[in-house]
């Protein structure tokens, strides 16, 4: 056997075990050992898959050698065994990673964007195996050392060995999916009972190694460190959470758990796997709306690009009049949101760089709503600048139940800055207090409020950009879709960065990577989506909650959260640290309007309308007497009721590929055998790691509502997808949602309708929110906005 010092894998220079460690200072030692990493990795990302397993089976033979021939001591013999294990997952998962690549091609857009979850999941499992081929060359190299930290590295090599266990798995689940699918299909869409069979065995899957000391290791270094502080916060709030909704006190014990976690990364990855698997949508939504707190957005603030206009303002639930494209001498009435409440207003955020024209009218600060401080910035500036060409107008994520535009304001404040256009964000009522079509309905008001009331924004509308990411992509194309069945002006383009397009419950390859994913995690999908769709009916408040209001228990719970994370921290330095145990006692603060839960609309708190509140109203065009007599038969007659939703079936709408652009991924299927039940696609021998804790709360909702077009527009029919303007959508490869945007770019280019589909490497789902992280992040956020730019600023014919 070949030892590892033989080997011509290179060792790091300054590392333990070279003979440079001893020269220098120790920041030059420390510099050239980074140098030598860096080396150490690009060299190992340079290798193919097969190259990177038998290199790491070799390093896992002679490391289990050595070890095997240290006595019969404990660590030796959980080292020895643990590169044992590391040698048989290796071994196991590389054909299979090779098949799954084999075949990967035939499901991108294009050769230009080789993108799929395929590719994605074998990317992932690849940068499992680097790193544990890092790993073990430095323990090859380092054994000997009395440096050497072998706890450390045994813990370390034990987590990875876990994670490479579960990859495996999702490999096999992928390659079930592969030979199941209809050709050139990322989505199960057969038997619904095999699907909810297919979903149920992957939630049994463990999943804390990925929230422990593998916490993010498939994203980009310089994410990981606020990674490892979201699952920190998350954990350490989670706690709180559940004693709130329980009734109990905080006590002091309970302030110790954010040192507790950062200190123990396994306790970490077991809570986490525990809060996103059994807590409910109302913990997400009080979570992610902590962004909204006056503190933490005055610190996001004063990170992001100085703005003259940035006010809330409210539109008011009246009736207006468009055009219609068609025939502009015929009009067509706007009415306001109805669905679940009943008429009210639509809350909506104008930013612009500059002050323009029609900005500081009286019509429009009418309109005004009071946030606090002045949110029209007064700095010396020259008089008003004229009014733009264009407008974007804006539609927020945060999986349909939480945060506002205040949450996206900073990047947005950027997007005016580089734009130069005035920015309209959409603050649509959140579910599940107000869950579909309530979103819909509003965002489709204030988009042509924006449209007829442009010049009051400080554009004149030549020129409009619909631009949303995750739920607010959704809502884009839907919004889209809505304006051409009306007949009223579509935007001149859509931007939607990592969008949601398919939102009923089923299984695609990089939806497998939710497993590991912690801003994503399948339990935490399911629940959102089941609150838009209607299916959260409980109420998990008590009764102090509900006095509170989601806004209090944000502010309440953040600031427990804050003297956890201090009084944990000085714990942790100092174990004998004696606290007094003191009640809090929350202070009651006026009610939130019960739509929204969230922060920016506090000023409108309105009581509830007695009006229906059907989950399944309609959204049907009340005056069909405006169609155009013109208009071709094959244009469909939209109505949502609740008819058309309870028989609505996969089968109702064409969302196949054309034959002929679907007859290559034909071969996929067959390269594949097929297994009949899930559970028994594993090779006889293999188990992998399962979940310790119970998954009966994760609901995998179904409903026909799901399929709703208006819901997931990647099951519209083409009709409507044809009246679509060019979309430009920007995705992750690591994503849980990349499939959803590769089937909906594939969909339109079937169609031949104008599309452009960009994948950003090594970012996690959500990156527009962490622009001001690092470079990778500002360069995916750059290309948003080069990406708008594009529908602004069309090129012109090549001369």
């Amino acid at each position: 056997m070949e030892s590892a010092r033989e080997m011509r894998f290179p060792v790091a220079a300054g590392a333990p075990g070279s003979k440079k460690v001893q020269e220098g200072s120790k920041s030059q030692r420390r510099g050239r050992w980074r140098k030598g990493k860096a080396k150490a990795s690009r060299l190992s990302h340079s290798m193919d898959l097969r190259t990177v397993t038998q290199s790491l089976v070799t390093l896992a033979e002679d490391n289990m050698a050595f070890f095997s021939s240290q006595g019969p001591g404990e660590t030796a013999r959980r080292l020895s065994g643990v590169f044992a294990g590391v040698r048989e997952q290796a071994l196991g998962l590389e054909p299979t990673l090779g098949r799954l690549l084999s075949v990967a091609h035939l499901f991108d857009l294009d050769a230009e964007t080789p993108a799929n979850g395929y590719r994605s999941l074998v990317h992932t499992a690849r940068c499992c195996l680097v790193h544990l081929l890092h790993k073990s060359h430095y323990v090859a190299s380092n054994r000997r050392s009395i440096f050497f930290r072998t706890s450390h590295n045994l813990a370390e090599l034990e987590a990875y060995l876990t994670a490479l266990t579960q990859l495996r798995a999702l490999a096999y689940y992928a390659q079930h999916l592969l030979a199941t699918n209809q050709p050139g299909r990322l989505f199960f869409e057969g038997d619904e009972r095999v699907i909810a069979d297919f979903l149920h065995e992957y939630i049994t899957l463990h999943k804390g190694c990925f929230y422990g000391r593998c916490l993010g290791f498939q994203f980009t270094p310089a994410i990981r460190p606020f990674l490892q502080t979201v699952s920190i916060g998350l954990v350490s709030f989670g706690e709180h959470y559940k004693r709130n909704e329980m009734g109990l006190s905080v006590t002091a014990s309970s302030l110790f758990t954010g040192g507790r976690f950062a200190i123990d990364p396994e306790l970490r990855g077991a809570e986490f796997e525990r809060i996103v698997q059994n807590l409910d949508v109302h913990f997400w939504k009080t979570f992610w709306n902590i962004t909204e707190i006056q503190v933490l957005s005055s610190l996001a603030n004063m990170a992001s690009a100085t703005v003259r206009v940035s006010r809330l303002l409210s539109l008011p639930p009246i009736t207006f009049e468009m055009p219609l494209t068609a025939d502009p001498k015929v009009m067509i009435t706007i009415s306001p949101p109805l669905a679940h409440t009943g008429p009210g207003p639509v809350l909506v955020r104008l930013i612009s760089y500059d002050l323009r024209e029609g900005q500081d009218s009286e019509e429009l600060s009418s309109l005004g709503r009071s946030e606090g401080p002045r949110s029209l910035e007064l700095r010396s500036r020259p008089q008003q600048a004229p009014r733009s060409r264009c407008l974007v107008v804006h539609i927020h994520g945060g999986g349909f139940v939480a945060q506002t535009s205040k949450s996206h304001e900073p990047y947005l404040k950027s997007w005016a800055q580089e734009l130069g256009a005035p920015i309209l964000s959409i603050d649509y009522s959140l579910a599940p207090e107000a869950p579909f079509p309530r979103a819909l309905e509003e965002c489709f008001y204030a988009y042509c409020w924006a449209v007829k009331h442009c010049a009051l924004l400080g554009s004149t509308g030549e020129r409009i950009c619909l631009a949303g990411d995750s739920a607010g992509g959704n809502l884009c194309f839907t919004v889209s879709l809505r304006a051409a069945a009306y007949g009223v002006r579509v935007p001149d383009g859509i931007m939607a960065a990592y969008p949601a397009t398919m939102l009923q419950a089923t299984a695609s390859p990089s939806r497998l990577l939710s497993l590991m994913d912690p801003l994503l995690p399948l339990s935490m999908l399911s629940k959102c989506v089941n609150a838009y769709a209607g299916g959260e009916t409980e109420d998990h408040c008590d009764s102090d909650q509900k006095a509170l209001g989601m806004v209090g228990l944000v502010q309440r719970d953040t600031a427990l959260l804050f003297r956890d994370l201090r009084l944990g921290a000085s714990s942790w330095l100092n174990s004998f640290l004696e606290l007094s145990g003191q009640k809090s006692h929350p202070n009651s603060v006026p009610i939130a309007e019960p739509m929204r839960c969230s922060v920016s609309e506090t000023a409108l708190a309105q009581p509830e309308s007695p009006l229906g509140t059907d989950s399944l109203k309609g959204l049907t065009l009340h005056d069909p007497s405006l169609r155009r007599s013109s208009e071709t038969p094959d244009t469909p007659e939209l109505s949502l009721s609740a008819e058309a939703r309870g028989h609505s079936t996969p089968s109702a709408v064409n969302c196949l590929l054309r034959p002929e652009d679907a007859s290559e991924e034909s071969e996929a299927g067959d390269k594949l055998s097929t297994k009949e039940r899930v559970y028994a696609a594993f090779p006889e021998g293999f188990h992998p790691r399962r979940s310790s804790h119970d998954a009966k709360q994760v609901t995998l909702y179904s409903s026909p509502i799901l399929k709703n077009p208006f819901m997931s527009p990647l099951l519209a029919p083409d009709s409507m997808l044809q009246t679509l303007p060019p979309v430009h959508i920007v995705a992750c490869a690591l994503d849980p949602l990349l499939d959803d945007s590769v089937m909906f770019a594939r969909r339109l280019r079937s169609l031949r309708q104008p599309v452009t589909l960009r994948v950003v490497e090594d970012l996690p789902h959500g990156f527009l929110s962490l622009a001001a992280l690092c470079q990778e992040t500002r360069q995916a956020a750059a290309l948003c906005v080069e990406r708008i730019r594009l529908v602004l600023n069309p090129p012109g014919p090549p001369v």
